[in-house]
């Protein structure tokens, strides 16, 4: 699994930005994808993830409402839709894979098993 992740720019708050993750492997549809961000000083948080099978989903609380995780196997592509972004979403995200796992896992902090290089996301106010 090689994700990449892309789409990430600067966007003004109350805006619209999505990002994608593809992997150009065979397995992508048996692995759950989960995004994750960084601000700057802060560490690594859970953002949302989307179940592989049943295409489940999770939200940190913070962004409920206003991200929207969906999945295209047949072009192996995961994406987050950030719909009136604010500033405090500003950060390094990242997309991860876990194999046969669900989304629920990841959003209590099991750790994926390949990571994808990170997109930056700037949010103006």
């Amino acid at each position: 699994v090689q994700l990449q992740a892309s789409g990430g720019g600067l966007v003004q708050a109350g805006g619209s930005l999505k990002l994608s993750c593809s992997d150009s492997g065979s397995t992508f549809s048996s692995y759950t994808i989960g995004w994750f961000r960084q601000a700057p000083g802060k560490e690594r948080e859970f953002a949302a993830a989307i179940s592989w099978g049943s295409g489940g989903t999770q939200y940190r609380d913070s962004v409920k409402g206003r991200f929207t995780i969906s999945r295209d196997n047949t072009k192996n592509t995961v994406y987050l839709q950030m719909d009136s972004p604010k500033p405090e979403d500003t950060a390094v995200y990242y997309c991860a894979a876990k194999r046969f796992s669900t989304a629920q896992v990841l959003a209590m902090g099991v750790r994926p098993d390949y990571w994808g290089q990170g997109t930056l996301v700037t949010v103006s106010s």
